[in-house]
């Protein structure tokens, strides 16, 4: 069993940048995948960026890229998203999942393949 808790979510105006942490319980942190998923007011949970178990792989969708970039400390149990250049449009409720990783580079951009949900955190960007 894994739980996991977001933290760093806010308001922010456009052009700025948040930081969001995932801590997660348990002794096999980095036997999981960890992503990150979004999901705004009226829309699909929408995948949002995703790093493996040994961190040596990330992957992220097309909106965020080059904008947002996921990393992780296994010795702290965390993991985190920075967001930079933030938009009106990357408003949502911000959620980290785990998935049961099926080798140290596997990463999964489809949300049934994960296993553990946080509760989400709640990012606005205003104009």
């Amino acid at each position: 069993q894994v739980q996991l808790v977001e933290s760093g979510g806010g308001l922010v105006q456009a052009g700025g940048s948040l930081r969001l942490s995932c801590a997660a319980s348990g002794r096999t942190f980095g036997n999981y995948a960890m992503g990150w998923f979004r999901q705004a007011p009226g829309k699909e949970r929408e995948f949002a960026a995703v790093i493996s178990g040994g961190g040596g792989n990330t992957d992220y969708a097309d909106s965020v890229k080059g904008r947002f970039t996921v990393s992780r400390d296994n010795a702290k149990n965390t993991v985190y998203l920075q967001m930079n250049s933030l938009k009106p449009e990357d408003t949502a409720v911000y959620y980290c999942a785990a998935a049961q990783r099926r080798h140290a580079r596997w990463t999964t951009t489809r949300s049934y393949d994960y296993d553990y949900w946080g509760q989400g955190t709640q990012v606005t960007v205003s104009s």
